[in-house]
C-alpha cells in the first residue's frame, strides 16, 4: 500500500514536470540522469523501478536496525550479572615487569639508578610540602595575592602525564594520538564541556603549532605543580582579574624549581623523614643481589649528595652494616648531574669532598670507589667507564629527564611508574572489567548502527536506539573513570579505553616499565623479557572481549 501511494505521488508529479534533455530532477531534490531518447512512459517505468529498489533498501535497513535492537536488548539482560567467564579471566600482576621492547637481562652488565622515586620512595605528604613551599614563594617573592597562602593541595585532582596550554591556560589530558580527552580539559578547576573545547581549539586534535605551546607534566613532582597552576588560574577567574596564562606557568615553574634548587624541599624531607620517606628493605636486597651476580652499579641523580646520603641512611638504618657504607654498594655515585643536559652537554666531572663540602679542581679521568662525583656528562661517563650502550640499563621515573637521553644513547631503559600498581589492581577488579566489557559491547553495536544507517536516513526508531546506546556507553565510561581519578580518570587510559599520551611516551622511551625497581627481584637476572605477542601497545592492558556475554 505504501508503495502504491508513493507511485501515485510520482505519477502526479511526473505529469506536472517538464524534463530537460539528459537530466531529470529526483523526487528528493537530487539530480538523476535519464536517457534523453526515452519516451515519457519509459522514463516513468525507470522511476518506478528505482522506487521499488528504494523500498527494498529501506526494508533491509529496517530489518538491520531491528536486529541491532534485539542484540541490545539481549545485552542489557546479560548486564544484570557478571558472567562467570569474566571472573575466571587471568589477572595482571601489579608488580610485574611490562615489556615494550624485548630485553635479555643476561646481556645487561651495568645497572644505573635515579634516586628520587626510583630508589627512594616517598609518602603522599611530599606533594603537599612542595605545594606549600611553592605557593609561599610566589606570595613572598612574586607578590601574588595573600589569599593564595590559604590554598591547599588536592591529591584527588591531578594525575601524571597532563599538559598545560601556556596560551589558553587549560590543563589537558591527551590520548595516544594527541587528541584532547573530551572529559579531560580543565580551565582552572572547572571542567570544560565539549562545546567549550570546540570553541577554544576548533577541534579536539592538537596540531603541531598548538603543541608548541603545551608543557608536559610527566614526573612525580608534577602533581603539586599541576594543582597549583589550576588553583591560581581559578583564583584569577573567580576574582575577574585579567591574566596571561603563560605567566602563571612560568611563575609556578620557577617557584617549584626554586624550592628544589635552594634545598627547601630536601631540608624539609630530612627534618622529618618518617613523614616523607618510606623505608624499603627490598631496595637493598635488589642491589645486593645484582652485586652478587657480578653486575656493575651506578647512581645518577640530580639531587645533592647530602640529601641522597641522608635519605639512604634513613632507609637502610634497619639494615645492619649498611647505614654508613651505602656508597660501597655502587661502583659510581654521581650527584647534581643536571639531567637531561647531562646526556648532551660537555660538562666535566668534579670530585666532591664530603667532609669539606667542596669540589676538587683536578681532572677526573677515573671513577674511584667510595668517592662522590658532581655534574659531568654522558660522553665523559662512557669514556671513563668503557661501558657499552646495550649492556647498560637505567632506571628512572621521569620519561624526559631520565629516559629520553639514555634511550637515544643506546642504553636500555626501565621506567618506574608508581601509579601502575594501583591502576592494575583497579583493572583486575571484576566491577571494572564488567563495565569495560559493557562499554565494548555498546561500541560494537554503535559501530554496526552507524555502518547501517546514514545520517540522512535515520528514522525515529533509529534515533531512539542511537540515543539509548549512547546513554549506556556514557554510563559505562563514567563508571570506569570514577574508579581512578575523579577529574582525569586513569593515567594510562582515556575514558574511551584508548591509551593516553603518557602511555605513548612510555611506549617510546621505556624498554620496560614497572611500578618499582624492586620488582626485578621477582625475575632471575638471566631472564629474557619478551613483548607479549597479543598486545600491540601497552602490555598491562587486557581487553575484555564482548563474546563473554554471549551464549549465557
Amino acid at each position: 500500500m505504501a508503495f502504491h501511494r508513493r507511485l501515485l505521488h510520482f505519477r502526479s508529479s511526473f505529469n506536472r514536470r517538464s524534463f530537460s534533455p539528459g537530466a531529470r530532477e529526483g523526487f528528493n531534490g537530487s539530480l538523476r540522469s535519464y536517457n534523453a531518447t526515452l519516451t515519457p512512459e519509459q522514463t516513468l517505468l525507470q522511476i518506478v523501478k528505482e522506487v521499488k529498489q528504494d523500498g527494498a533498501d529501506n526494508s533491509v535497513m529496517d530489518d538491520e536496525i531491528a536486529k541491532i535492537r534485539q542484540e541490545f536488548n539481549a545485552a542489557k539482560q546479560s548486564f544484570l550479572k557478571i558472567p562467570e567467564a569474566l571472573k575466571e579471566m587471568p589477572k595482571m600482576n601489579p608488580e610485574g615487569i611490562y615489556v615494550n621492547k624485548n630485553l635479555r637481562l643476561d646481556n645487561i652488565q651495568v645497572y644505573g639508578f635515579d634516586y628520587d622515586y626510583t630508589l627512594a620512595h616517598y609518602s603522599s605528604n611530599l606533594q603537599s610540602l612542595i605545594y606549600d613551599l611553592a605557593k609561599e614563594h610566589m606570595v613572598n617573592e612574586f607578590r601574588y595575592p595573600e589569599v593564595c597562602i590559604s590554598f591547599k593541595y588536592d591529591p584527588n585532582f591531578p594525575i601524571r602525564g597532563l599538559y598545560y596550554d601556556k596560551q589558553k591556560g587549560c590543563l589537558l589530558k591527551l590520548d595516544f594520538f594527541g587528541s584532547i580527552e573530551p572529559d579531560g580539559c580543565y580551565f582552572g578547576r572547572r571542567k570544560l564541556s565539549r562545546k567549550e573545547i570546540a570553541e577554544i581549539y576548533g577541534t579536539r586534535h592538537i596540531g603541531r603549532d598548538q603543541a608548541r605551546g603545551l608543557v608536559g607534566l610527566m614526573d612525580f613532582f608534577c602533581f603539586s605543580e599541576a594543582c597549583l597552576i589550576a588553583d591560581i588560574v581559578q583564583y584569577f577567574v573567580d576574582a575577574k582579574l585579567e591574566f596571561d596564562a603563560s605567566y602563571i606557568y612560568e611563575d609556578v615553574n620557577r617557584a617549584i624549581q626554586h624550592v628544589h634548587r635552594r634545598g627547601l624541599v630536601h631540608r624539609g624531607i630530612l627534618s622529618d623523614p618518617n613523614r616523607y620517606l618510606v623505608k624499603n628493605g627490598q631496595v637493598l636486597q635488589l642491589v645486593k643481589m645484582l652485586r652478587e651476580k657480578g653486575k656493575k652499579l651506578f647512581l645518577l641523580t640530580n639531587s645533592p649528595y647530602y640529601f641522597v646520603d641522608g635519605g639512604m641512611r634513613f632507609m637502610l638504618e634497619d639494615s645492619t652494616g649498611y647505614t654508613d657504607s651505602w656508597r660501597e654498594l655502587f661502583d659510581v655515585v654521581i650527584a647534581q648531574a643536571n639531567k637531561p643536559d647531562f646526556y648532551t652537554s660537555d660538562h666535566p666531572f668534579r670530585c666532591y669532598d664530603t667532609e669539606k663540602d667542596t669540589l676538587a679542581f683536578t681532572k677526573v679521568d677515573a671513577f674511584i670507589p667510595n668517592k662522590i662525583y658532581y655534574h659531568g656528562c654522558l660522553k665523559s661517563f662512557l669514556q671513563i667507564t668503557k661501558w657499552n650502550g646495550p649492556e647498560v640499563i637505567y632506571f628512572g621515573d621521569h620519561l624526559f629527564s631520565d629516559l629520553r637521553g639514555p634511550s637515544k644513547a643506546g642504553w636500555r631503559t626501565a621506567a618506574i611508574i608508581h601509579e601502575l600498581e594501583s591502576e592494575i589492581r583497579i583493572q583486575n577488579d571484576e566491577t571494572y572489567r564488567f563495565e569495560q566489557a559493557k562499554f565494548h559491547i555498546i561500541q560494537e553495536l554503535l559501530g554496526k548502527l552507524h555502518a547501517t544507517v546514514a545520517n540522512s536516513q535515520r528514522t525515529e526508531a533509529c534515533q531512539l536506539l542511537l540515543a539509548e546506546l549512547n546513554e549506556e556507553r556514557q554510563k559505562a565510561r563514567r563508571m570506569m573513570k570514577k574508579m581512578f581519578n575523579k577529574s582525569f580518570g586513569a593515567t594510562f587510559l582515556t575514558d574511551t579505553g584508548q591509551e593516553s599520551a603518557f602511555a605513548y611516551h612510555i611506549h617510546r622511551y621505556a624498554d620496560v616499565y614497572t611500578s618499582k625497581a624492586e620488582n626485578f627481584l621477582l625475575y632471575p637476572p638471566e631472564a629474557w623479557l619478551h613483548v607479549p605477542f597479543d598486545i600491540k601497545i601497552m602490555p598491562h592492558h587486557v581487553k575484555v572481549p564482548s563474546s563473554l556475554f554471549r551464549n549465557q
